[in-house]
């Protein structure tokens, strides 16, 4: 059976710092491209600074052109304000790929975890430490940007089980 490259956009929002990963997979075979971080200023307000974060993410996908995209999921918190903040930084996330009439498949920070590192409470120095493993051209600068890896690596793990699901959802309705 004949396999083509796929295109995968991994993304970790964050109002300060959005990462964003970008992997190919061709079968089973998983190839990085790019990564790199979306910074936001933090003196502006907020709408100015998700405005910033949905101009760098029309940027990445205008340079990457994924064929398909995955965000990670909100982790709540106890500071309420933060967990708010974080959901505006999300939707844009979401957003700006799915006006660019992309797919847009969504994890949970657990999920990730245990898919790139084994285990669901892995460290942010585990996930940075095994996207290098998994990915030995990657050379993150930073955490946000290596979890961002880690969901474009767990998307390209799920990306088949989620197009069957789909599938026989639609077929049965």
């Amino acid at each position: 059976m004949a396999t083509h490259a796929i295109r995968i956009l991994g993304i970790d929002p964050g109002l300060r710092r959005t990462g964003w990963g970008v992997v190919t997979t061709e079968g089973t075979r998983l190839s990085f491209v790019a990564c790199g971080c979306v910074v936001s200023t933090g003196s502006l307000t907020l709408a100015e600074r998700l405005r910033e974060l949905h101009d760098g993410l029309v940027d990445v996908l205008s340079r990457h052109a994924p064929d398909e995209v995955a965000v990670e999921e909100t982790f709540v918190n106890k500071d309420a304000q933060a967990t708010l903040k974080l959901g505006h930084a999300r939707a844009v996330a979401l957003l700006v790929p799915a006006l660019a009439g992309l797919s847009v498949a969504e994890y949970a920070t657990n999920l990730v975890k245990k898919t790139v590192v084994g285990v669901g409470h892995a460290e942010k120095a585990q996930i940075g430490a095994m996207v290098r493993v998994l990915l030995p051209k990657a050379a993150p600068d930073n955490a946000d940007a290596a979890d961002a890896l880690a969901v474009a690596i767990t998307h390209a793990q799920h990306r088949q089980a989620r197009a069957l699901a789909r599938r026989v959802a639609e077929a049965a309705s």
